[in-house]
């Protein structure tokens, strides 16, 4: 597994997970209570034996610096490394990343520097357990030059994926980026018989759909991204122009996977982890997510009833509060009569005092996080946010999308999203 680099894009500016990346760049975005996105690509790399790692990224990194700092240390001797290639200018350049295949190549001395056999390239804001090894493995068996993951989709879910065709040994024959309609998924579809030899339920899904997740061999990854016209994205170009030339495979994978690239799907994924049988199970031995180590005291639930839901650590809840289907994260504390429902509560980056909180009240301004008598329904609250006493965020009047005054709340999709460190004050109604 020495012989294979991994490389983390970071993404863009994240502008559909606004305001989450208004102060943080995409896989910095809190998920599951306690973890950032970043950590699962990274966990997947280290569960597969992958210990050498850039992330790629230009936009708000320097919480994610801190992160990847403050929790991925590798034995001395392993030479294993969790590093942070932030867009610079250059001798070659002095542009932002203009696309996936563009950060790619403005880093393409720093693989060379490590000179693997094969580069894995993979996505920052997707929620997935995947063991590499396997894809590594049908990349090296099929002597492909390079290695895409697919899963299989149903019709209605392919207007948002790049869709694969291929020969019935993987390899892959043609590609369409984001078609919108049936005569464009057309060639696309594949027989059930097709995906069930391969041992994967077919269930109705007759679309290979692009994952993000390519393995390249190294010389193969520097001619593609070095010929020109220039790419500067691999699903619309790289990959269009090289299947006909290049042996370009397909990976099948069939567990769950989501991209977590919107607010509504962000939303729709935190409240599954909280449920009975949720999708995407953190407590699986086999695939271990790590995160940064906290030093925090368990929850404490004073009296409140809970169902379906995630607490993280250093949470307090008041008491006769109901929390249905939400998740708290990290160092929440949550008011006594308060009705939380279908929200995702990201929590704190520390405790108030007692003083602290005493200027609060002197000031006129609400503690940390929501208080007493609230009613909050189908909402994202950023970190350190204070809502006030008897205050109602339930999108009465049904709006799809919305702009709060100064930045107060937003509304995406019909979720209201409250802004980090936002003050909603006291017996406000929404």
């Amino acid at each position: 597994m020495r012989s294979v680099l991994a490389i983390i894009l970071g993404g863009g500016r994240g502008s559909r997970l606004f305001p989450l990346t208004a102060q943080r760049s995409k896989p910095a975005v809190p998920v599951a209570g306690k973890y950032r996105l970043i950590d699962i690509p990274i966990s997947n790399c280290i569960n597969s034996k992958l210990h050498r790692i850039y992330v790629l990224t230009q936009f708000l990194s320097a919480s994610l610096h801190r992160h990847i700092a403050n929790t991925y240390k590798f034995d001395m001797f392993s030479r294993g490394f969790v590093e942070i290639l932030a867009a610079q200018q250059t001798n070659e350049t002095a542009d932002w990343y203009q696309g996936t295949a563009d950060a790619v190549r403005q880093n393409l001395s720093y693989i060379e520097r490590d000179d693997p056999d094969d580069v894995l390239i993979l996505s920052g804001d997707q929620l997935y357990r995947m063991d590499y090894q396997d894809l590594i493995r049908t990349h090296r068996e099929a002597k492909a030059d390079v290695t895409i993951a697919a899963i299989p989709v149903p019709e209605k879910d392919t207007a948002g994926f790049g869709l694969m065709s291929m020969t019935d040994d993987g390899r892959v024959t043609g590609f369409v980026e984001k078609p919108k309609t049936a005569d464009e998924r057309a060639p696309y579809h594949v027989p059930a018989d097709w995906i069930e030899k391969r041992g994967i339920p077919a269930k109705g899904r007759h679309f290979l759909a692009n994952m993000g997740i390519y393995l390249f061999k190294t010389e193969v990854l520097y001619e593609v991204l070095t010929a020109r016209p220039l790419a500067t994205d691999f699903g619309k170009e790289v990959f269009p122009r090289s299947y006909k030339t290049r042996h370009v495979h397909a990976h099948l994978f069939d567990g769950y996977w989501e991209d977590l690239g919107t607010i509504k799907s962000y939303h729709e994924s935190s409240l599954a982890l909280a449920g009975e049988h949720p999708p995407f199970d953190f407590f699986a031995p086999e695939g271990v997510i790590y995160t940064r180590m906290r030093n925090l005291p368990a929850s404490r639930i004073n009296g409140a009833t809970l169902e379906h839901s995630l607490v993280a650590d250093g949470c307090v809840v008041g008491p006769r509060t109901r929390l249905e289907k939400s998740l708290l994260g990290v160092r929440s504390r949550v008011g006594s009569d308060c009705i939380i429902r279908d929200t995702v509560l990201i929590g704190s980056d520390r405790f108030e005092t007692d003083a602290q909180r005493a200027e609060n009240a002197r000031a006129g301004r609400p503690n940390l996080n929501i208080g007493d008598g609230s009613v909050i329904e189908r909402a994202i609250l950023d970190k350190d946010c204070r809502v006030g006493k008897g205050v109602k965020l339930v999108n009465a009047g049904r709006k799809a999308e919305a702009d709060g005054p100064n930045g107060m709340y937003y509304i995406r999709d019909g979720i209201i999203c409250i802004p980090r460190g936002a003050i909603i004050p006291e017996g406000t109604v929404l």
